[in-house]
């Protein structure tokens, strides 16, 4: 499996909101991901401009913001290890909010080795407290 590129904390943030926003509402721009994570719109415009000249987002004439394939990839990628890790902690028992607070952070520094076994353990666990079982 080939090793992801490795980004900001940042700029992964950024586009898994913007993921988020575009399965929400099925159309995205900077004012809305300013909303959304609560930050200026300059400081959401200039990590625009930072994302698009890396090829992980494009702009359109009227400012509305699509992931390219890599800035797709990497948003997915962290977006299922926010999900997982969520889901994880809330079965151990962390409240939803903590569980949420939590995976935000963990999401960037936990290994891919780790964060396989994790969501493998999950789904066993899951599947084990399945009604169909």
């Amino acid at each position: 499996m080939a090793k992801p590129m490795k980004i900001q904390r940042s700029a992964e943030d950024y586009l898994e909101t913007i993921l988020i926003l575009h399965q929400r509402t099925g159309a995205v721009r900077s004012i809305d991901i300013a909303n959304e994570m609560h930050f200026s719109k300059p400081s959401v415009s200039t990590a625009m401009k930072r994302l698009r000249e890396q090829g992980k987002i494009v702009v359109d004439g009227g400012g509305y913001i699509t992931l390219t394939p890599t800035g797709e990839a990497i948003a997915s990628r962290i977006y299922d290890r926010h999900t997982t890790l969520s889901q994880m902690l809330i079965a151990l028992g962390v409240s939803e909010e903590t569980a949420r607070e939590d995976a935000c952070r963990m999401e960037h520094v936990i290994s891919q080795e780790s964060f396989d076994r994790l969501k493998e353990h999950l789904a066993l666990r899951l599947s084990s407290e399945s009604p169909d079982k």
